[in-house]
């Protein structure tokens, strides 16, 4: 029998030190990103020991078919099936709730769902919940709640229409590059960051400017190799740019999920 396809039972997590309710990382698609987002974690935590922190599982997957690919029409490889047989051995293992550092696999979520009883937190509600945030708008930034918001994801993302489905129930609309800029985007996501060749966000600054002229009041890193690359950029580079990072607000809720504090300076 593959235990792959086993339901969310306990295999033994309680026994093993107490580690069950941990986060479990449905990672690796990007490498890179995932490990951002575990020292990002780490770091947004208030913590003063070890024991202060958030407990983890990574499944580092990096052969996770390309989600891209397969939403495009590019690839048969469906990376659903993928993400659920390890979601259900995340979910085996003990973990209370599952986080997947990459947005275009968010476009799977129905198929985690429907794995395990284990609750998905999106990374998608948590940055729509971010910009709508009464302190981005009336504290870190001033203005009125945005009408608009621009949107730097995959091509796939895009496609999937997870953000602009998110926004839109909620009144707000998704502007998204034209192809050029799109193909900037993507050119920064696969041939710099996934590549090994890095990156940063200057390479992005025409179509960071195009999206403010449109209307964007704030603009969504809605893709967590573009928070790698924006990790790499100098702040001054982008001066009076809203940026939203989902991999950082998916950090942040991971910390309140699991019951842990955010550091003060947050």
């Amino acid at each position: 029998m593959d235990t792959d396809t086993d339901t969310d039972m306990d295999t033994g997590a309680e026994r093993d030190g107490g580690f069950a309710g941990f986060v479990g990382v449905l990672g690796g698609v990007g490498p890179l990103a995932t490990i951002l987002y575990m020292e990002r974690v780490v770091r947004l935590t208030d913590a003063a020991r070890d024991q202060d922190h958030v407990d983890m599982m990574v499944l580092q997957h990096a052969t996770v078919p390309d989600r891209t690919a397969f939403v495009l029409g590019r690839s048969p490889d469906d990376p659903g099936p993928v993400l659920a047989a390890d979601a259900r051995r995340l979910a085996g293992a003990g973990a209370g709730f599952l986080v997947l550092p990459c947005n275009t696999a968010h476009a799977f979520a129905g198929a985690i769902a429907a794995a395990t009883r284990v609750p998905l937190l999106s990374a998608v509600d948590v940055t729509v919940s971010a910009v709508l945030a009464r302190d981005t708008w009336t504290g870190r930034f001033s203005g009125p709640r945005p009408e608009a918001v621009g949107l730097l994801a995959t091509e796939g993302t895009v496609a999937s229409g997870v953000y602009a489905d998110a926004f839109g129930a909620r009144g707000i609309k998704t502007l998204v590059p034209d192809v050029a800029g799109q193909a900037a985007v993507t050119s920064l996501v696969y041939d710099g960051v996934k590549a090994g060749r890095g990156g940063d966000l200057t390479a992005l600054d025409g179509v960071i400017a195009d999206l403010r002229r449109r209307g964007a009041a704030a603009v969504v890193l809605g893709c967590t190799e573009l928070s790698v690359a924006a990790e790499a950029t100098p702040p001054h580079l982008l001066p009076g740019v809203v940026l939203v990072d989902s991999l950082d607000e998916l950090a942040r809720a991971t910390v309140l999920r699991a019951g842990r504090r955010l550091r003060s300076d947050e």
